[in-house]
């Protein structure tokens, strides 16, 4: 079996967080935050990214709400899904996302031990990325959503 190199992103206003992650052996790593202006990184840092990893997949993860219907911020995330895949070329798929924030603040704190982080100084939104490539690698069909 061959494996894929996936990027995974944890779309925001501000920032987008990156993750790369490798179906052969299931792991995924938080690599990058990017800023973004409104929404928009800058595409060639995007392109240096993709040039270094070389991706087969790129993922964007889906806020959706706990109820599973879309948040209001869903179609901001699906229109970058949609400007991904046509600058690259590259399959994108949508994945689910709740509670990836949530999750990536936990592990920020296990990790640095301490109980509250200052947020934009520090960015965790690489964890996050991770957390949804882990989570796409865990079930790819579970998580992906249309």
């Amino acid at each position: 079996m061959i494996g894929k190199t996936v990027i995974a992103f944890d779309y925001g206003i501000n920032q987008i967080g990156l993750a790369v992650g490798q179906t052969l052996t299931g792991s995924a790593n938080g690599i990058d935050v990017l800023r973004a202006r409104d929404g928009q990184p800058n595409w060639d840092q995007v392109q240096s990214v993709i040039e270094t990893w070389r991706p087969s997949l790129l993922l964007v993860g889906l806020p959706l709400n706990m109820d599973g219907t879309e948040s209001d911020f869903c179609g901001r995330a699906r229109k970058f899904g949609r400007r991904l895949h046509g600058r690259f070329g590259l399959e994108t798929l949508m994945v689910d996302e709740r509670l990836s924030t949530r999750e990536a603040k936990s592990r920020d704190r296990e990790r640095s031990g301490k109980t509250r982080q200052n947020y934009r100084q520090d960015p965790i939104d690489n964890i996050a990325a991770q957390i949804i490539l882990e989570s796409w690698l865990s079930d790819p069909n579970a998580s992906q959503v249309p």
